[in-house]
């Protein structure tokens, strides 16, 4: 493989190149891991839903964990870095059904249009591991894990009231209800509320497990963690008995028990089997339950209820307050009923303002609250916060905590936690999804699949209304498995996150047959090291592979409990301010300017976690970045005019190299890839400048080239490959080891900040007095005993008598009068001194950087050392050289 001089002339030619590179990266199997490795690195990124095509959201995650995994492979890692296909779902039905096919053929296009364009995009995958979900092989699986989890206990048929799409024609999870507004998460269609019976993952079973370990996901985002907390949403508090007319003891669930004496009227939900009796006596409660039922979220609002004509006696007070059917009490929130007090509750005095009820006061702010006592009107608006009793009989005057804390046993009530988390639905009424391995039988009732019939596979696709699965006669019926009778199959699908939330398992084994994978593999190989996606999957793809891991550790199929270790939520790319989206017209082809060049773009452009705009300018500017170090190389291979023999300034050289190996090392383990870009933009820039100085020293500035090539390889590898081929290098550059420092350059960045201040100082001082060809920059290092009255500075207590300290040193205290007065000065900055280099290191580093100021000033540079008597010397401080210019 040979590159012409013309061909390095035109630079780097991307649709050249970089598929000249990934043929040879196949051919080497560079990214295969074998697997006998002992814990690789594990990174993965979310896995794409087969929609037809990358866009620019896919592009950015990708790279960054590519990137990651490229730094992590060169620095002697396995890494095991697999992609894969979540291939189910409702849009390959409506896809099928828009182009008259079938959901497979479509969803098999897609996929291999898809592996095309992550190919072309240069992204390392271990292609050998590659899953898809809609595939028998890995679905059975889901099949065999739904009759494990439900041998368990954690699979359950319950009638209850669903999220109903009706353009999909399919149940929601609560999590794929989003906003007020109560919209389906596929189509924004308002959804409807249903009671059907349904599989259910009891999912609350591990609520608290859920919660608690939050605490311990040090390597998560807080904003992820809170998100699931409050979803989880744990609540403490307290159940009591109401007695409601002839209906008996109504259990309430509240958190503010302190507030019982207040209650003016109680509440049922409309699904709350009270409010269901009683609608069957009462017209009026009948034709509201009717209508909630039906009703969507958005048609009813909080003053919505209606009177029952019953009444509850309050535990507290022995007095009998109304009893209403309300919409804004939940039915599977606490118990579906609750005692109102409009005084202290926002929602209750808004309804009780709209059916005129009683307000009255029973815990006014305590001294040290932000109101006073007499500024509280509850009559205008509640008083919420926790305060002191009143209008309580005898226990007026106790705090609200310790009120609580009585009424429990004061009111026969008990100590209760409840969680707004809901047991996952997962039965859906459509095709294209993992058949329920469930058959009824009017005399067994509901009989599992046996294993040895699984996977229960697909039927032929029918183009119809409703569930299709419904229509596949011959499909579903079959004989029971227990008595041999005529039976049906469960026409219902799996959701689709079931898919999703172990697959990241499967990549570990993917040909295993015994199991959906291999245990000893998983329990070796898991946590996840690195997983990167979107924050919007916080409460839902990333709730239900926590709890799929909990539940299989539970089972004895995995010694893990948490399944990821690093979570990296990458922002959204924006184009016009918006973020980028077909339907709206502002999307960007990734293949459009170059897979180079869009990679070192959406990595530059913005911390990983971060939004960012994508505009042609900045494109352009990621182009000429990698065409300059394209060109920095080519200039080299062409026979570059080179030194054999080292010059003074060739140390600062080789000093920076290691200085930007470390700086760039620590960026790639943050995850600041556009950090590292920056740096390397910088390191470009001194070897452009080296090189016009001087004629480069051969050996230097060769290994700076090197170095560079190396750094660039994570983020841009086809570049990296062609520049480390015109090298001459052998073999990969991603098969090369990570670049490591020659000298230790743990002060690599006061060592760059003592150079970079000295320029700026000098840049002013000829500004201001107007010096435009200066004949000699003079730079005198402070004398070697400020460095130590510095340090004694620097390490001394807050509270010390700093100047004492550094005056007991006799070495300080011979001299003089300068040293009481440095050592006042060093007083005055009071604590916080930052960090310096030593007085040997900073002359080190002025001499080694002494070209720099020759470079840029056109005039000789004398670097050198203070001393007594020295006109400069009392000007110099540490870190902070004085300035003689002539």
């Amino acid at each position: 493989m040979t590159t012409t001089g013309e061909e390095r002339e035109r630079g780097f030619d991307h649709t050249e190149i970089e598929p000249r590179w990934q043929r040879t990266w196949e051919d080497a199997d560079v990214f295969r891991i074998a697997d006998d490795e002992t814990d690789p690195e594990y990174v993965l990124a979310m896995f794409p839903y087969t929609s037809g095509s990358l866009h620019m959201g896919h592009v950015r995650n990708y790279t960054i964990t590519d990137a990651f995994a490229r730094f992590e492979r060169m620095r002697g890692e396995s890494v095991l870095h697999p992609m894969g296909w979540d291939s189910f779902g409702l849009p390959a039905e409506n896809a099928a059904e828009e182009r008259d096919t079938n959901p497979r053929d479509w969803t098999m296009q897609c996929i291999e249009s898809m592996r095309d364009q992550l190919k072309e995009m240069g992204f390392g995958y271990d292609w050998e591991r590659e899953l898809a979900t809609c595939e028998p092989e890995y679905y059975r699986w889901n099949q065999w894990l739904f009759k494990q989890f439900r041998e368990a206990g954690l699979v359950e048929r319950q009638a209850a009231e669903l999220n109903w799409c009706p353009s999909c024609e399919t149940v929601l999870a609560d999590e794929q209800v989003e906003g007020e507004a109560e919209l389906c998460w596929r189509c924004d269609t308002p959804i409807e509320h249903r009671e059907m019976d349904q599989w259910f993952f009891t999912i609350t079973d591990y609520a608290e497990e859920l919660l608690t370990a939050l605490d311990d996901l040090d390597g998560w985002p807080n904003n992820v963690r809170e998100m699931q907390r409050n979803w989880i949403g744990k609540q403490e508090g307290a159940s009591v008995a109401f007695e409601v007319g002839d209906y008996g003891a109504v259990d309430i669930f509240t958190t503010r028990l302190d507030t019982i004496h207040g209650a003016t009227y109680f509440s049922l939900a409309p699904g709350h089997p009270v409010a269901q009796a009683i609608a069957e006596e009462n017209e009026d409660v009948a034709e509201y339950v009717e209508m909630a039922e039906a009703a969507d979220e958005d048609d009813l609002d909080v003053t919505s209820g209606v009177f029952t004509g019953e009444y509850a006696t309050n535990p507290a007070t022995g007095e009998e307050i109304p009893v209403y059917v309300a919409d804004y009490v939940l039915t599977d929130v606490g118990t579906g009923a609750l005692y109102a007090v409009p005084a202290h509750d926002e929602r209750d005095h808004e309804f009780a303002e709209a059916h005129d009820i009683d307000i009255v006061q029973v815990v006014e702010p305590t001294e040290d609250a932000d109101v006073a006592p007499e500024d509280v009107d509850v009559q205008e608006a509640a008083y919420t916060e926790d305060g002191r009793l009143v209008n309580s009989g005898e226990f007026d005057g106790l705090t609200s905590e310790a009120a609580r804390d009585r009424f429990v046993d004061e009111f026969d009530g008990e100590h209760r936690t409840e969680y707004n988390l809901r047991d996952w639905g997962i039965s859906r009424q459509r095709y294209w999804g993992t058949p329920i391995p469930m058959i009824r039988c009017d005399d067994c009732g509901y009989v599992e699949v046996p294993d040895e019939d699984l996977p229960v596979e697909l039927p032929e696709f029918v183009h119809t209304t409703g569930n299709p699965l419904d229509a596949a006669e011959e499909w579903k019926h079959v004989d029971c498995p227990d008595c041999g009778a005529d039976a049906v199959r469960e026409t219902d699908t799996m959701d689709t996150f079931v898919d999703s939330s172990w697959y990241f398992l499967r990549f570990l084994s993917p040909q295993f047959e015994d199991a959906p994978f291999d245990q000893t593999t998983a329990d070796e190989w898991l946590p996840v090291d690195v997983y990167v996606g979107g924050e919007e999957h916080a409460v839902l793809h990333l709730l239900y592979i926590r709890f799929f891991a909990r539940a299989l550790s539970d089972i004895g199929l995995l010694d893990r409990d948490e399944p990821v270790e690093r979570l990296i939520n990458q922002g959204t790319v924006l184009h016009g301010g918006e973020k980028m989206s077909k339907s709206k017209g502002n999307d960007i082809a990734p293949h459009e300017y170059g897979a180079e060049t869009t990679r070192l773009f959406v990595l530059s452009a913005a911390h990983p976690s971060q939004d960012f705009e994508w505009t042609v300018k900045d494109v352009s500017t990621a182009y000429d970045f990698q065409q300059t170090l394209y060109r920095l190389v080519a200039e080299y291979a062409d026979g570059m005019d080179a030194r054999t023999e080292s010059a003074d300034h060739d140390a600062y050289l080789e000093r920076e190299i290691d200085r930007t190996i470390a700086a760039v090392t620590e960026e790639y383990e943050r995850f600041r890839f556009h950090r590292v870009v920056g740096e390397l933009q910088r390191f470009a820039r001194l070897l452009g400048r080296y090189a016009s100085h001087d004629r480069p020293y051969k050996f230097a500035y060769g290994r700076g080239l090197r170095v560079l090539t190396a750094l660039v390889a994570p983020i841009a590898p086809f570049l990296a490959e062609e520049m480390w081929h015109l090298l001459d290098e052998d073999g990969l550059v991603a098969e090369r080891h990570w670049p490591e420092s020659l000298r230790d350059v743990d002060d690599y960045r006061l060592e760059r900040e003592v150079v970079r201040r000295t320029l700026d100082d000098v840049r002013d001082i000829t500004e201001v007095v107007d010096i435009e060809e200066p004949d000699e920059i003079e730079l005198v290092v402070a004398a070697d005993w400020k460095y130590r009255a510095y340090e004694i500075a620097r390490e001394a207590d807050p509270d010390a008598a700093i100047v004492g300290e550094i005056m007991a040193d006799e070495g300080i205290k011979a001299h003089g009068d300068a040293a009481a007065d440095y050592a006042g000065d060093l007083a005055d900055r009071g604590a916080g001194l930052e960090p310096i280099v030593d007085g040997e290191r900073e002359l080190d580093v002025l001499r080694q950087a002494a070209w720099l100021f020759e470079d840029e000033f056109g005039s000789e540079v004398t670097v050198r050392r203070a001393t007594d008597g020295d006109d400069l010397a009392a000007k110099a401080r540490p870190n902070k050289p004085a300035i003689h210019i002539s």
